[in-house]
């Protein structure tokens, strides 16, 4: 069997989660840089994904308890969908992918880890970036740590023209 040496990743392997929601937990706490809370909004915030599929992948979500998009009000939709732009535009100015995937996973069925707590997934893509390891290992390399992604992203919020967010 191969191994990949992914240190950084202990702190989450075996660790109690607890049976609250893990975006309502992180949104009621201050420690947003601890919780990788990049972003907060008048309705939705924006966390780093604890599990990316790769560097930068994003989750934007209500502020709001809901499971389902259908459930979102008319506020919390047209916030979503210009969160989603702004975290986009900023994922291009900090890590420069070639392209993104964009999505919601409504229902455990449908892959939603945390199905009560309706969220966007963004994840930057680059050439290549899908290669043999989740193909056949079943495996994906994650090359940069949640803290310097963190502190990366917020770099470019900081340079970004007055307005932007």
């Amino acid at each position: 069997m191969e191994r990949i040496w992914a240190p950084w990743r202990t702190v989450y392997v075996g660790k109690d989660h607890g049976s609250g929601c893990i975006f309502c937990e992180k949104l009621n706490s201050s420690e947003d840089e601890t919780n990788y809370l990049l972003w907060r909004g008048d309705g939705v915030f924006v966390l780093l994904n604890l599990y990316p599929y790769n560097n930068g992948h994003l989750l934007v979500a209500p502020k709001r308890h809901v499971g389902d998009l259908t459930e979102l009000n008319a506020d919390e939709l047209l916030e979503i969908g210009r969160t989603t732009q702004h975290m986009i535009r900023l994922l291009r100015a900090a890590f420069h992918p070639d392209g993104f995937n964009v999505g919601v996973n409504l229902g455990t069925i449908a892959g939603a880890g945390i199905p009560g707590h309706c969220h966007v997934h963004i994840v930057p893509r680059w050439g290549g970036d899908n290669n043999f390891m989740p193909v056949l290992g079943d495996v994906r390399v994650i090359s940069e740590g949640l803290n310097l992604t963190y502190r990366k992203l917020k770099e470019a919020m900081a340079r970004e023209p007055e307005g932007e967010h």
